[in-house]
Formats: C-alpha cells, structure tokens, sequence
C-alpha cells in the first residue's frame, strides 16, 4: 500500500542538519505514526514520503523553508522569569515555554534578575535537514482518526 493522503503511516527517522552530525532518531523510542495530509509533520518530510510504501528506506534532503522555516528576525519576546519555573537559565539553551496556546520551545538569550529574553524561532529555523526514513507500516486510517487529523491507538493519540 502506497503512502496518500488519509493514510497512517509508521516509521523510523534519523534527523540531521545538512552536513552535520545527528540531531535526533526514532530508532530508541519506537517508530513515530502519523496522518498523512492533516499536519502532522514537517511538509518537506511528509511530501518526501509520498508514493512510499512498508519496507523502503531512503533519505530525504528537506530544505528549512519546508520543514520548521526560514529565521525570523525581531521574533523576540520579554518574558517573566516565573513562567520556567526555577529552572537555571542559561543564554543559548533550549527551554519550553507554557503559553495560551501549548508549550513553545525557545531559545534562551538573556537572563535579567525579573525577566528573560527568548527568541521565538524553532530550535531548527533556519537548518536545512537530511532526514534518514524506513518507512514500517501504512494503513488505512479510520474515519475517527481521519476525522480527528491524528493516528490513535499504537504509536498514536490516546483519548
């Protein structure tokens, strides 16, 4: 069955900037399962995967307009200091920030005694991404996780 839209599909990445060492891998934690054509992953990766079926692997070169977007200058913002929750801030870590609309990752850029200033791009703005796939599985999805935009069950959303 080949990788479209409506369809789950689970499988194993490793993520590296281009030209550099890894960044990230499924291979410990177990295969990642998404929707495919609902969001659930970076648009370059997803329109990588198109036409793939259980059983390839290959590599996909996504370049940062099409996975977490180009740096956006000035996108900074104050913040008090509360909100990391006695966490140590140190200027160029990655800290998780709560907001109105989910937890955000930021990167630390000043700590004052009050205050901290973030930059708002995603840790990987900017980075142009080698992504190493094995795809496991495709499926049907159910009208229910087609529905909702998401995976349930094994690897998925749980309700």
């Amino acid at each position: 069955m080949k990788i479209e839209k409506d369809r789950v599909v689970k499988f194993h990445y490793t993520v590296s900037e281009q030209g550099g060492e890894q960044l990230e891998s499924s291979r410990d934690s177990g295969p990642l399962a998404i929707l495919v054509g609902h969001g659930n992953i970076i648009p370059g990766l997803e329109k990588a995967m198109d036409g793939h079926e259980a059983g390839d692997t290959f590599t996909a070169e996504v370049p940062a307009a099409e996975a977490y977007g180009e740096i956006r200058e000035g996108l900074t913002q104050r913040v008090p200091k509360k909100y990391f929750q006695g966490t140590k801030l140190v200027p160029g870590m990655q800290a998780v920030l709560p907001t109105n609309f989910g937890p955000r990752a930021v990167t630390i850029q000043k700590v004052g005694m009050s205050v901290v200033d973030v930059d708002l791009n995603h840790p990987m703005a900017g980075k142009d991404l080698s992504f190493d796939i094995e795809i496991v599985e495709v499926r049907e999805a159910a009208a229910e996780e087609v529905e909702h935009g998401h995976v349930h069950g094994d690897g998925g959303h749980e309700h």
